[in-house]
């Protein structure tokens, strides 16, 4: 059996950036290699969706040397680092023990098999499309990088292209264009040509060899092309590729595989999720048939869907005039959790990367929790007896039945206890 080869982080950052591709990412964001040198050679991974100081500690433990979190770690511009500050004391002990750390973010939201994509295959969705097409010349920013090498030297030359990150052309990798044909130059006296003389017209037989990169590798893939090349002073074109849109963006929407009312579409969300609560905006009974879906905090992808024809938006949470807002569109929404949209990506995620790398042992996070907790109620006249046990010696008290006033609702009906106290009661 032959022993597997060793991984670097720059081997699992490459690969990330295939499944998510850095350009997808939204413009504030902050994604790809936040922390960590790039020839760390790594044998345990882990994932999670965001990099707490309870996590960092589980992977110091577990002996990781590489955190593919979903959330980033730096946001904010950063002006120093020093244990003043929670973020500063996190930093300091990830680089104490050598760790480093990837943040896919919003390029895995909106990834051709990122989250929102599988959340829409888990609700069985058909017809999937992104609720927001990106522009071509922002999603779609591709250069052409060619260059011309002895055909002994082909292999290297273009091995190292793809490995530097260029040669990916929508589901195919390794993409290439090899055409051969005789180029010719005069070294002077202050050449070193590694092919023929100095000072002789040499001409040689070679391959030119094209391969597409995305903009922001670039500058990686020509530098790592210098060091590759054989030639003392390659010719190298880097030539800009108008984009086209290729139907892929932000957020999802797609058709339910049958009609269901609100309440029924939440008890399916629900169960999709292993989430026992769901809070939700609009009317049980009203029948949903097109939904959107945009995981985490996004709300702002109301109005998309509503354009498209959706009757609910499925996020993770919302502020309450977002709610409202909804409320006014007569759409409804449907909010699991932030962590309940996002988290089991992450999980699959380690799947992916165990798959991709054998030799790695690649686990989620198991220390991660949900911060936001539920706690239930019996039932309703539990509640009722409860308050009124605590309450009693306000006065004469008055429950009554009435439909909810906030318009996010965990059910469909509220008690809602009102003091009614015109007079005090006086002896005769």
């Amino acid at each position: 059996m032959t022993a597997s080869r060793p991984v670097s982080v720059q081997n699992i950052c490459h690969y990330m950036q295939q499944i998510a591709p850095l350009s997808l990412a939204e413009d504030w964001d902050n994604v790809g290699l936040l922390l960590g040198d790039e020839e760390t050679i790594v044998a345990r991974v882990m994932t999670c969706l965001t990099l707490t100081p309870e996590v960092a500690e589980e992977a110091i433990e577990l002996g990781a040397r590489l955190v593919v979190t979903h959330h980033p770690l730096l946001f904010s511009p950063v002006k120093r680092v020093n244990s003043t500050t929670a973020e500063g004391r996190l930093l300091l002990k990830l680089m104490q023990h050598g760790m480093a750390v990837y943040s896919p973010h919003t390029a895995y939201d909106n990834a051709e098999t990122g989250i929102n994509q599988q959340l829409a295959e888990l609700m069985e969705l058909t017809e999937i499309a992104p609720l927001r097409t990106r522009p071509a010349s922002v999603f779609n920013e591709l250069y052409k990088i060619e260059t011309y090498v002895p055909e002994l030297q082909l292999d290297v030359v273009r091995q190292a292209l793809w490995d530097a990150g260029a040669g990916a052309l929508g589901n195919y990798r390794n993409w290439s264009f090899n055409l051969r044909g005789s180029g010719t130059f005069l070294g002077t006296d202050k050449s070193r040509p590694s092919v023929g003389q100095v000072g002789r017209l040499e001409h040689v037989e070679e391959i030119s060899v094209a391969v597409v990169c995305p903009a922001n590798r670039v500058e990686h893939v020509v530098q790592q092309l210098r060091l590759i090349h054989p030639y003392e002073s390659p010719a190298i074109d880097v030539i800009s590729l108008k984009g086209l849109p290729d139907g892929t963006g932000t957020g999802r929407y797609g058709r339910l595989s049958k009609i269901m009312s609100l309440g029924e579409l939440n008890q399916w969300v629900g169960a999709r999720l292993s989430q026992p609560t769901v809070q939700f905006v609009g009317d049980p009974l009203m029948p949903v048939e097109k939904l959107g879906i945009a995981c985490g905090s996004a709300a702002e992808f109301l109005r998309d869907a509503h354009r498209l024809g959706c009757q609910a938006l499925l996020t993770g949470e919302a502020r309450f005039h977002a709610c409202l807002e909804a409320r006014d569109l007569k759409m409804a929404m449907i909010l699991p959790g932030h962590f309940a949209t996002e988290r089991p990506a992450m999980e699959e995620l380690a799947c992916r990367l165990a798959s991709r790398f054998p030799g790695l042992i690649v686990t989620a996070s198991v220390k991660e929790r949900d911060p936001v907790q539920v706690q239930e109620w019996a039932s309703r006249s539990d509640v009722m007896s409860k308050a009124m046990i605590r309450l009693e010696w306000i006065g004469d008290l008055i429950f009554l039945p009435v439909k909810t006033r906030d318009p996010c609702s965990s059910i469909n009906l509220a008690w809602r206890l009102e003091s009614a106290i015109p007079h005090r009661r006086t002896r005769h």
